[in-house]
């Protein structure tokens, strides 16, 4: 069994002083949120720094602003939490070792966040549905055609949506905590995914054929493309990133087929498909681990996102 990891002497130093560089410093601060030894270590190297003096001052200013007669519950009628108040005294219960399972949901929830609501649910499943009863009740053969043409950019639009200050009001906090940044981009991508993969593709395979492209050809594809738009959006933002990777695509498929001669657009915008999905696989698989790879290298960008 692996041994657990813990703060060594130098490194809770390096920290108090400001010298430990700044992932490992994120990496630590995660640490202590589960590990009360480290955690008291850690404020013990602090209280001999400079800025230790100006800690006690604080912590003498509240705990004088409470009646001790009255105990923690005056704490209330002065406005200071309770909590507050036992940390201060260092009262504090040690952490768990493992967080409870509801405050795991809690925070699984809450780094979601705009992946799981606002416009893009909706607008998914308005493409569902539609796509559903264009078909079965229009009795509408390309169906599949034009969903196949618009799936691939659908995560893309997740990630859009879910992702930067526009999207979330608490940006500028969650990304500087030490979950935020490429780790909490890649949650809200795995939850966009998780919802449209399944669903796009299982509407796919209720379509009729009609000379389209498999129901499930768009999912590399498509996965290509989100991982390109999160290594692009590394270096020009989240917004123009998949601006860029979903309006590539649109046009990559759509100008060839209305410029294309002969025959129904609907037929000439399937051959472009087949062009793209029949024999590409590999490529696009070969795409995505290139833009998994640029993301890894490019992933401290993510640290420094909160106005893009």
């Amino acid at each position: 069994m692996t041994e657990p990891w813990h703060a060594s002497e130098d490194i809770t130093l390096r920290y108090a002083d400001g010298s430990l560089p700044e992932p490992d410093a994120w990496s630590l601060e995660k640490h202590l949120e589960t590990c009360a030894g480290c955690a008291a270590r850690v404020s013990t190297a602090v209280r001999h720094t400079a800025a230790g003096p100006v800690l006690a001052e604080i912590r003498d200013t509240v705990l004088t602003s409470v009646s001790p007669a009255r105990g923690t519950r005056s704490t209330a009628a002065h406005g200071v939490p309770e909590s507050t108040v036992r940390a201060v005294r260092g009262t504090t219960r040690p952490a768990r070792a493992h967080p409870r399972p509801a405050s795991r949901t809690k925070a699984a929830l809450w780094s979601l966040g705009p992946a799981v609501r606002g416009s893009w649910l909706p607008a998914l499943l308005c493409v569902v549905l539609g796509a559903l009863l264009l078909a079965r009740a229009a009795d509408y053969a390309a169906t599949r055609t034009l969903l196949l043409t618009v799936a691939p950019v659908v995560p893309v639009a997740g990630v859009a949506l879910s992702y930067g200050p526009h999207a979330d009001p608490l940006h500028e906090i969650t990304a500087a905590t030490p979950s935020g940044g490429l780790r909490l981009a890649l949650t809200r991508t795995a939850a966009v995914l998780a919802v449209s993969l399944p669903a796009l593709a299982l509407t796919g395979a209720a379509l009729p054929a009609s000379g389209a492209p498999g129901a499930a050809a768009w999912l590399l594809p498509g996965l290509a493309l989100t991982l390109g738009s999160l290594a692009l959006a590394s270096c020009v933002g989240c917004r123009t990133a998949t601006a860029v990777t979903g309006g590539g695509w649109l046009a990559a498929v759509l100008v060839p087929a209305v410029a294309a001669h002969g025959g129904p657009f609907t037929a000439r915008l399937a051959a472009q498909l087949s062009a793209r999905f029949d024999g590409s696989q590999a490529a696009w698989a070969a795409a995505a681990v290139a833009c998994a790879a640029l993301l890894a290298v490019r992933r401290h960008a993510f640290d420094h996102m909160e106005n893009r």
